[in-house]
C-alpha cells in the first residue's frame, strides 16, 4: 500500500476554511517541507511511521464498519456518513476502494475489533495522540451516522477503553465534534447574546479549559492542543497523508477557538 504516503502536503491547505485556514495550510506544509526529517527522528523513534499509517487506515474504516453494523443492520445513512469521512479526507479511488473493503470487513461476523484495537494500540504505542485522532474520526462518523444512539454508545465506551481513553475524555472528544458540526467561526459572530454565550462556552471546551481559567492558563491549553493535533507531529508519528485533512480540521477549530475567546477577553 505504498500510496498511503504519496498524497502531498498541499492538501492541508486544500479543505481551509476560510483565509485563516489557507495561510495556516501554507505555514505547516513549508514546515513540514523544510523540517520531515528532523521530525521524523525526534517524534518517531522506531522509523515505522509508514506501517502505523498502513495499520492505522485499515483499522480505521474497519472498526468504523463494526460500529455502523451494531444494531444489527447497517442504515443508509451510516453507510453516508462513512462516504462522507472519505470525501473530507480527500481519498483518491485507490484508497476508497481500499475503506470500502475495510468498512465491509468490519461488518462481518467474524471481525475481530478486540484484536484489530489491541493491534492498533501495540503500534500506536508511545503514541497515545494518534490513538485520539482515531477515536475522534470513529466519533465524528458515528455522530452522523445515527448520532450515537443506541447501541453503538456503549461499543464506543470499549473502544476508547481499548484505547486506553479515559470516559472523561471520550466525553470531551464527543463534545468537540458536536462543536464541530455547527462550525462556529470567530470572524462570523452571532447575532444574539445567548449564541454569542454558546459560541464561547463551546470555544473554551475545545481547549479543554473554562471561562475561569485566566490568560496563561488559556494560553498553555491552546499551546497543548495544538500540540496534540498538529499535523506535522502526528504525521511524523505515523499518521498516514490520507488522515492529514482531519488533523488539520481540528487544528483550525482549535485556532478559531482561540481567536474568539482571545477576542472576547480583549486580549492582546
Amino acid at each position: 500500500m505504498k500510496w498511503i504516503g504519496k498524497l502531498t502536503g498541499g492538501l492541508l491547505g486544500a479543505v481551509a476554511l476560510g483565509p485563516m485556514g489557507a495561510a495556516l495550510g501554507v505555514l505547516l506544509g513549508h514546515q513540514f517541507d523544510e523540517h520531515a526529517e528532523e521530525l521524523q527522528a525526534r517524534w518517531s523513534g522506531s522509523g515505522d511511521a509508514a506501517a502505523i499509517g498502513e495499520r492505522f487506515f485499515r483499522a480505521t474504516f474497519r472498526v468504523m464498519g463494526y460500529l455502523a453494523k451494531a444494531d444489527g443492520r447497517v442504515s443508509e445513512q451510516e453507510i453516508g456518513a462513512a462516504r462522507a469521512v472519505m470525501d473530507e479526507l480527500h481519498l483518491d479511488g485507490a484508497q476508497v476502494r481500499e475503506a470500502i473493503a475495510c468498512f465491509t470487513a468490519g461488518k462481518q461476523p467474524d471481525f475481530d475489533p478486540r484484536g484489530e484495537l489491541a493491534a492498533l494500540r501495540g503500534a500506536c504505542r508511545g503514541r497515545p495522540d494518534l490513538l485520539r485522532v482515531f477515536l475522534e474520526i470513529q466519533v465524528r462518523a458515528a455522530l452522523e451516522g445515527n448520532n450515537l444512539e443506541g447501541p453503538v454508545r456503549p461499543l464506543m465506551g470499549r473502544v476508547a477503553t481499548s484505547l486506553g481513553v479515559s470516559p472523561l475524555e471520550l466525553v470531551h472528544v464527543e463534545a468537540v465534534a458536536r462543536i464541530r458540526r455547527g462550525a462556529f467561526r470567530a470572524d462570523e459572530a452571532p447575532a444574539s447574546p445567548a449564541a454569542r454565550n454558546r459560541a464561547l462556552e463551546a470555544a473554551y471546551r475545545v481547549l479543554g479549559t473554562d471561562a475561569g481559567a485566566s490568560d496563561e492558563a488559556l494560553a498553555k491549553a491552546y499551546r497543548r492542543q495544538l500540540s496534540r493535533h498538529h499535523p506535522d507531529k502526528l504525521k511524523a508519528n505515523g499518521l498516514p497523508e490520507s488522515m492529514m485533512a482531519h488533523a488539520k480540521q481540528r487544528t483550525q477549530q482549535i485556532i478559531e477557538a482561540y481567536e474568539l475567546i482571545r477576542e472576547r477577553r480583549g486580549m492582546t
